[in-house]
């Protein structure tokens, strides 16, 4: 009688993990696929309304935009935003977010080439 094969695992050394990949999310306004952690998330919870999500592990429907100015004025100046978290932004969200926002208000591009 044959008594069955033993199946050798595969050894593998510690230094050859496989690679993880990055999880990628998408602008809402520019369309931009990046990297979850380059792209700020913009969450509304059922308790709480709209915030911003800093860690991004706030439970409720979210909504990504870029470090771009741009963006960000299109996202409240528009009804993107609204679109992307199904919900109306009240006052004191929108003046939340635009305080958020203005820390990405890009230099004119004069000073931005005068300082090369």
């Amino acid at each position: 009688m044959r008594r069955p094969l033993k199946r050798r695992s595969k050894k593998v050394s510690p230094k050859s993990k496989p690679v993880r990949r990055l999880p990628q999310r998408t602008c809402v306004v520019c369309r931009q696929t990046v990297g979850k952690r380059t792209l700020v998330r913009i969450v509304h919870t059922a308790n709480d309304g709209v915030q911003i999500d800093e860690r991004g592990k706030l439970p409720g429907r979210g909504a990504y935009l870029c470090h771009e100015s741009s963006c960000w004025e299109s996202a409240l100046g528009s009804t993107t935003l609204q679109h992307a978290l199904r919900t109306e932004l009240t006052a004191a969200e929108q003046a939340r977010l635009e305080e958020y926002a203005s820390q990405f208000v890009a230099k004119p591009r004069s000073a931005m080439e005068s300082s090369q």
